[in-house]
């Protein structure tokens, strides 16, 4: 259930507008619509929609700028939905603070999946802000804050304070790829820049979590971005 959520779908071609439009509209969702960047911006501010997609590629101002001003004024999830598929534009767009990136073509299901996703991470985003929200359960996994123990299918993991700090950014970002070097930041500080220690650390905390760490279920590695602990498995 979405409880008929307020999505802007920002997008300047029009058969794609539609096609976009009418499949969230058949999944009850309900969708206000932008062709410029200028009028989105607007309507982010006027209607205070759930969640924006947003392409790059528009008439007006680039997208990566409408991205931007809309971090300046809130926190909704934004999804970007471009032809652009350079690793470099993914992850500026994902820096800047937008919540997933997908590139055209893609399927419905993706779509509507990665939508669900977002609004899930939001929500928990909001959970946290309140005294209860002392823990993630994702499956087996489960990471208690207040009491600082990571446990998987109930046996506690050791952890190093770095692997427990990683896993706590990547748990509290649930469905969101944090890129390299926004994890290198938030763990090590503005001066580090190696990410051989980040994979080191992470091959570390997939081999204490994961069943298979060479096929893991908990946190995907998203090829030449970042990483992304899944919101359910």
């Amino acid at each position: 259930m979405n409880n008929n959520l307020l999505i802007l779908l920002v997008e300047d071609e029009t058969a794609i507008s539609n096609f976009i439009s009418t499949v969230l509209t058949h999944n009850n969702y309900r969708v206000i619509r932008a062709d410029r960047g200028k009028e989105a911006l607007k309507l982010v501010c006027s209607h205070r929609p759930d969640l924006v997609l947003l392409d790059l590629g528009l008439p007006d101002i680039d997208g990566i700028e409408v991205l931007k001003k809309i971090r300046e004024v809130s926190n909704i999830p934004v999804i970007i939905v471009s032809a652009r598929g350079f690793e470099r534009e993914k992850v500026e767009a994902l820096d800047l603070g937008a919540d997933d990136y997908m590139t055209k073509p893609f399927g419905t299901s993706e779509l509507l999946a990665r939508i669900r996703t977002a609004v899930r991470h939001s929500q928990k985003l909001q959970e946290e802000s309140h005294p209860g929200y002392d823990k993630v359960v994702i499956g087996g996994l489960c990471i208690d804050y207040e009491k600082r123990i990571v446990k998987v299918e109930e046996k506690e993991i050791h952890l190093t304070p770095i692997e427990y700090k990683i896993i706590v950014l990547l748990s509290k970002n649930v469905g969101k790829v944090l890129t390299h070097d926004f994890i290198i930041r938030e763990i090590w500080g503005p001066y580090m820049n190696e990410n051989q220690t980040l994979r080191v650390n992470m091959a570390n905390i997939r081999r204490k979590i994961e069943e298979n760490p060479a096929e893991p279920k908990y946190i995907i590695t998203e090829v030449g971005v970042g990483y992304r602990m899944v919101d359910e498995v």
